[in-house]
């Protein structure tokens, strides 16, 4: 039995710090190439970080990085594997080991190696916004073994709307205890993402 709790901002805030000055210094690694911003997304800015207290793995961010590359110089595996690159440099200065490279994103990890468990994290998405309002995302494809920019799916921009309107309707409460809910509740082992979009569109579905 799982037993998640949410991680507050003041326990998560010298964490958050420290990773904002890596990639602060991936930015300067890389700017011969390339400039980007980042931003973090996901359950950081609403406030539903969790960690279980009966696991060994802790709490993790979630950034996106918006890579500055209008001319198209560089393909989606150069300009992911030029910013792998600089975060393996510069990852050991903050205590977090080499990438891990997944389809979706980049993950880096403080471990606590004496106890066998991971204290934190974060998955960095290398992303493109369009003026329309799309997104676009480089994905390894793991059959082909190649680099691609897809898009994102279609549910992925109706969420922002969704989580604004049950706010507005102050039900965030009730996203909250579902979202704790179905965390200790997952036998599927969904990821994290999925069940947070579960959580928003059944209490949106509330006003409905």
């Amino acid at each position: 039995m799982r037993e998640f709790i949410y991680v507050t901002r003041k326990e998560r805030k010298q964490a958050k710090l420290e990773l904002i000055a890596l990639i602060n210094a991936v930015q300067d690694e890389v700017r011969e190439y390339f400039t980007f911003r980042f931003d973090f997304v996901g359950s950081d800015p609403l406030n539903m970080v969790t960690r279980d207290l009966k696991s060994n793995v802790g709490y993790d961010f979630d950034v996106n990085i918006e890579v500055n590359d209008k001319d198209q110089d560089y393909s989606a595996e150069e300009i992911r594997k030029i910013l792998k690159n600089a975060f393996d440099k510069y990852n050991h200065y903050f205590d977090y080991d080499y990438c891990e490279d997944s389809s979706r994103v980049l993950t880096i990890k403080v471990k606590d190696r004496e106890n066998s468990r991971i204290i934190h994290s974060c998955d960095f998405a290398i992303v493109y916004n369009l003026d329309d309002g799309r997104q676009r995302y480089i994905r390894l494809n793991k059959k082909t073994n190649q680099y691609v920019w897809e898009w994102q799916p279609k549910g992925y921009y109706n969420q922002k709307k969704k989580i604004e309107e049950i706010k507005k309707n102050h039900l965030w409460e009730v996203v909250l205890d579902k979202y704790l809910d179905k965390k200790n509740n997952n036998v599927e082992n969904k990821k994290s993402r999925s069940l947070r979009a579960e959580a928003i569109n059944e209490t949106y579905q509330l006003l409905y």
